[in-house]
């Protein structure tokens, strides 16, 4: 396993971890600028903050600095009530993966979503089947044209506290038998071996408790696992969305799950990704950053 003890050369930062600090929208580009400010070399950052940059000026940013990304938030929500709000998905799914290719990310995150209209506490339908369906079917035809531009889709399963409203994608397992069934060349652990077109991006705050989990990432293998995330699962969680943990401070072990993500071929980033709102939102951005660096350094 790497040693990540004297330096943060494998930290990413998802802008999500510094983006609302003390109830106040922090620019893109002034985490960009911080991130550089102490060595970061890698962000990922979410497609709402890049269009209010603008997309030519984050890129060229990024480039100033020397910057890349460890993945780009994201993609996704493909169920729908009608068959136009299936295509809008489709449309909007095309116009995510030309914005990671023009910032050279390494692979588009997709939070697949689920019923449609829950969020707002209305869903369209409550067939979790259907929309597990309208899931495979919207990847799969997202699959063809990422392909064709050479951008990998990686699935982010999400906790199944989220399987209504966000994701009905909920574990490794799943995830990963929509990639073997869309993608089935199959994950390759061999040295040269180029990432997968679809994958999966493992975030440690949905999958920590899954009695699988070591058997499903050393299936992954090193071309599946595209992204890597962590943070830490506070015990009692105040709030399921945006009480995730500084990592350190809840229960995961962390260091146990990266050697089984290393073990299975990973050489990534660890991509911090943290949302707070009655805690790490309410630090300064600096703060918060130099904390990561920290944290990266002693228990990840």
């Amino acid at each position: 396993m790497r040693d990540f003890s004297q330096d943060h050369d494998w930290l990413s930062i998802n802008t999500a971890t510094v983006r609302k600090q003390s109830g106040q929208e922090t620019p893109l580009g002034r985490i960009i600028d911080q991130c550089a400010a102490r060595g970061i070399r890698a962000i990922s950052p979410w497609r709402d903050q890049v269009a209010a940059a603008g997309l030519g000026r984050v890129a060229r940013q990024l480039k100033a600095h020397g910057i890349g990304l460890s993945g780009y938030c994201r993609g996704g929500f493909f169920p729908a009530a009608d068959a136009a709000g299936l295509k809008a998905a489709l449309d909007d799914n095309r116009r995510a993966i030309d914005e990671a290719k023009t910032l050279e990310a390494p692979c588009l995150v997709l939070v697949v979503g689920a019923l449609p209209g829950a969020l707002d506490g209305k869903p369209a339908y409550k067939d979790l089947s259907r929309a597990r369906g309208e899931v495979r079917d919207g990847i799969a035809a997202s699959l063809a044209y990422a392909r064709e531009v050479g951008m990998p889709l990686a699935i982010e399963p999400l906790h199944p506290m989220q399987a209504a409203d966000r994701a009905c994608v909920n574990t490794l397992e799943q995830a990963l038998d929509l990639c073997d069934e869309l993608d089935p060349q199959g994950p390759d652990n061999g040295s040269g071996a180029q990432p997968a077109a679809l994958g999966v991006a493992l975030d440690i705050y949905h999958v920590w408790w899954d009695p699988k989990l070591e058997q499903q990432i050393a299936r992954a293998g090193r071309r599946r696992l595209l992204a890597y995330h962590v943070c830490d699962w506070l015990a009692p969680t105040r709030d399921l969305l945006s009480d995730r943990g500084m990592m350190g401070d809840g229960v995961v072990e962390l260091k146990k799950i990266r050697g089984w993500v290393e073990a299975a071929g990973f050489a990534g980033f660890s991509e911090v990704e943290i949302f707070s709102q009655l805690d790490w939102w309410q630090r300064p951005g600096d703060e918060v950053l130099d904390t990561c660096i920290a944290r990266h350094r002693s228990v990840v």
